[in-house]
């Protein structure tokens, strides 16, 4: 009863509001329209003014016996005179007035019966009096105040309304302060929790949320107080806002959902105006949650150090910061906020009271990648041969976008080959599609350049197959592909590993350097090819040294900080100028070593090196599977790649006989894994190689 009280009088006050409105826009329209008539009036006096002089009615009849008169326009109260070519009227104070002005007199109730006759006898023929038919008074008072008024009102209505829609900016000056959050009920994103996989700890944080959302008495009842707010963090392409959707699906309460750069305009204070707003807005529906995107946008620290200084974007921080203090929990508003930039934020912003909790939405492990492809392959019509489990081994270290990217890829695939299923190979090849692009089938290459990349390939495979703590090669192919790689060879991990040790880095090293220690090796040559493998294969080296503590030299000393960990993961040197010398001086010879290993290693296998590589020059791509029964003496032809033959034809496509080189290298997609700085931190990629040849 109370709600339907409450309802109908905000609806009376809106209506009273709109009232009023209306009536101040009709007033001022009247207004406008009253004072353009008078500046009408007043200009066309103003101009009259400076054209015409007025004379006396004996004036002008003196000037008709003179014969100075041409012709007389009678017009009501008014006689209206134009002279004589060449004369010129000089009045009692000097003024000179020629033909081109115009002279009159006004009559003043004066009746002469004998002017017509005096007009004809000094020859003044040309006279008239113009008929001006009467308009209707209701009509003239219509054209004068009612239409100006109506057009005038309409112009108003248009204008605010277009202001209303662009919301922003120059278009939309009369909105500018007014939030612009999308505000989304009950499951109307038609996401939820259920659609999420492989963030089952940020799931469960967002879960109890929701619950007290739900069911505030049983947190109250013990004391709790609902979170004001929870930060999302991770990686590009984890699920940070379709978590935040699921949010909105599972709430069941009103849900804002807007960027962090829809606070910031061209102008100063906008930002902190419309976040007012917003939080007005909130507190109307709460419960409810807000939630802002990439909130670096706004709330980036103050520290002119880290690009502070930015009177709008500090201004909207501040206005942020007061909102989120200023609020009552017992509300029920929560906000939640995402960024890939935790680094930069103001400290002020991530303190408890403000973000209550971090949500680290990580890489999914391989449970997670599992979960994850079941999620999206609900609706793809899948083959019997499907092993979803293969798949989440082969896609370590990828996201779930890559995940979602690589299933639509699957079922494109099938759709190009006429297939209604999708099948495990669809699978495969759309993988190797979304990290390293499709394949290149068009291009030519001579002869003594395709068997460089063939050895450089297999020098890469066989320095893993030959080392004990390195991850299992699962193909090598030279077809290039349109990401500029010329040919790769693509590592599998057996098991899942969180941490690498120093002999596995270093046997990571010798992988990478195998594919110049090759070229070398058979040629005693070296291509540009090597280009991204000896990036990678120095960022390692690096890494080593300066940040995980395994140098001999320099012991557990840390010489670099990371920066952008969910992003590029680098780092920046923090030490003195002869350490970091040293640190150079120290990687070079830490891949010298490398290099020399990698060489010793091929030259013991120089008959396997060669046998692999007129193989793979053959087929131009195989399995490891293959590989590995060239090295233990079997025929790779009865080989199978995750069940599928690799001699049936119609299950693997057919690779280029041709390739061609392009001008310059350009880095593979596939980079290795990111080490872990510390005990428990992030699981490595798979160290596919990318041997470009170019």
């Amino acid at each position: 009863m109370n709600d339907n009280q409450n309802k109908n009088s905000n609806h009376n006050n809106k209506n009273k509001k709109n009232l009023n409105g209306l009536l101040i826009l009709v007033a001022w329209a009247v207004v406008l329209t009253v004072l353009f008539n008078y500046l009408s009036v007043y200009s066309k006096q103003a101009a009259s003014a400076e054209t015409t002089h007025e004379i006396q009615y004996s004036e002008f009849k003196r000037l008709v016996r003179e014969g100075q008169v041409e012709s007389v326009e009678l017009t009501e109260g008014k006689i209206e005179i134009t002279m004589v070519d060449g004369y010129v009227y000089t009045d009692e104070d000097g003024n000179a007035y020629d033909k081109d002005f115009t002279l009159f007199t006004m009559q003043m109730g004066i009746y002469d019966p004998a002017l017509l006759d005096t007009l004809e006898e000094y020859g003044v023929e040309n006279y008239t009096n113009p008929h001006v038919p009467e308009m209707s008074p209701i009509l003239e008072f219509m054209i004068t105040y009612i239409m100006p008024t109506a057009l005038l009102i309409g112009a108003f209505v248009l204008f605010m309304n277009l202001m209303t829609r662009k919301g922003g900016g120059i278009g939309g000056i009369g909105s500018v302060g007014k939030s612009n959050a999308k505000v989304y009920m009950e499951k109307s994103t038609g996401v939820t929790f259920s659609d999420v996989a492989g963030q089952d700890e940020a799931k469960e944080s967002l879960v109890e949320i929701i619950d007290f959302l739900h069911n505030p008495g049983k947190y109250t009842a013990i004391g709790a107080k609902l979170p004001k707010g929870a930060l999302l963090v991770g990686s590009p392409g984890t699920g940070k806002t379709l978590l935040a959707k699921a949010v909105a699906g599972e709430a069941g309460v009103p849900f804002f959902s807007i960027s962090g750069s829809g606070f910031v305009e061209m102008f100063v204070g906008v930002g902190a105006s419309r976040v007012r707003d917003l939080f007005q807005e909130a507190a109307k529906v709460a419960p409810c949650i807000i939630f802002i995107d990439e909130i670096d946008a706004i709330g980036k620290t103050r520290d002119s150090r880290f690009g502070g200084g930015n009177d709008e974007r500090e201004q909207t921080l501040n206005q942020l910061l007061a909102e989120m203090d200023g609020f009552d929990p017992s509300k029920g508003i929560i906000v939640l906020a995402a960024t890939n930039r935790p680094e930069v934020l103001d400290k002020a912003l991530l303190r408890p009271g403000r973000f209550d909790r971090r949500i680290t939405v990580d890489r999914p492990n391989l449970a997670g990648r599992l979960a994850t492809l079941q999620v999206h392959t609900r609706k793809i019509r899948m083959a019997e041969d499907v092993d979803l489990n293969k798949i989440a081994q082969a896609t370590a270290g990828c996201v779930g976008a890559d995940l979602a990217n690589t299933v639509n890829e699957a079922a494109l695939r099938a759709v190009r080959c006429g297939r209604h299923a999708v099948n495990q190979e669809d699978l495969l090849s759309s993988f190797e599609v979304v990290i390293a692009g499709a394949e290149k089938k068009g291009t030519v290459i001579t002869e003594q350049e395709k068997k460089i990349i063939a050895y450089h390939e297999v020098g890469h495979a066989l320095t893993a197959a030959k080392q004990k703590n390195a991850q299992p090669v699962t193909k090598i192919t030279i077809v290039p592909h349109t990401e500029g790689a010329l040919g790769y060879t693509l590592h599998l991990p057996e098991e899942e590993k969180f941490l690498m040790s120093r002999e596995d880095i270093l046997t990571e090293i010798r992988t990478l350097l195998a594919g110049r220690c090759a070229e070398e090796l058979v040629f005693n040559t070296q291509t540009s090819g090597a280009a991204n493998d000896i990036e990678r294969a120095t960022e390692l080296a690096r890494n080593l040294v300066a940040r995980f503590g395994m140098s001999e030299k320099f012991g557990m000393m840390a010489l670099g900080t990371v920066q952008s960990q969910y992003l590029d993961g680098g780092y920046s040197m923090n030490c003195a100028q002869e350490t970091f010398a040293a640190a150079d001086r120290e990687v070079a010879a830490l891949l010298r070593r490398c290099h020399d290993e990698a060489t010793e290693l091929l030259s013991q296998n120089r008959e396997m090196l060669d046998a692999i590589a007129t193989y793979l020059f053959e087929k131009e791509t195989i399995t490891g599977a293959q590989m590995m029964a060239i090295l233990e003496g079997r025929d790779p032809d009865k080989e199978e790649y995750y069940g599928v033959p690799a001699a049936n034809d119609a299950a693997i496509e057919a690779p280029a006989r041709h390739i061609s080189m392009t001008n310059e290298p350009i880095p593979m997609p596939m980079v290795s894994g990111e080490l872990p700085a510390e005990s428990g931190g992030e699981p490595s990629e798979p160290p596919e190689d990318g041997g470009e040849q170019g």
